[in-house]
């Protein structure tokens, strides 16, 4: 049966650079794969109804995995809702995933939430990976690096 995951963080960051994190090829091949793993963005078109393209690869193994998917919502430095799937058949459906950013006194709240998520995939790989994930994520939209 699908699952869903949550993951929650406090960023010392502006929402409006976490939001770009998210929709910028250059940054998402920075933060998004977890440890252990490189990405490369195929196709990014960053507007309600476009699409993206990516893959995963295991740098110990070499061996890659590739997803697409498309954009159901974009509110800037607010919320992203966007839909993907894996290319292998043994990952089928397609997974939700709700990006939410608050500003809180300290920086920006960020909410993850992955829905439809294929039971084939262990729920505490996935939780750790997203932690690996977040943590990198910190460290790109921390840095407060001038001009």
């Amino acid at each position: 049966m699908p699952y869903s995951i949550t993951q929650s963080r406090i960023l010392r960051a502006p929402a409006e650079r976490i939001y770009r994190a998210f929709i910028e090829p250059d940054a998402l091949v920075k933060w998004l794969p977890p440890h252990g793993y490189t990405a490369t963005v195929h196709a990014m078109d960053a507007k309600v109804g476009g699409g993206f393209r990516m893959s995963f690869r295991n740098f110990t193994s070499g061996q890659s995995h590739s997803f697409s998917g498309r954009f159901l919502e974009l509110h800037p430095h607010e919320r992203l809702r966007y839909v993907d799937s894996f290319d292998d058949p043994a990952l089928p459906g397609e997974i939700e995933v709700v990006v939410a950013l608050r500003t809180v006194m300290i920086g920006t709240e960020l909410t993850v939430t992955q829905s439809g998520l294929p039971d084939v995939i262990p729920a505490e790989a996935c939780n750790r990976g997203w932690q690996e994930s977040l943590g990198l994520l910190a460290e790109l939209v921390e840095a407060d690096i001038p001009g």
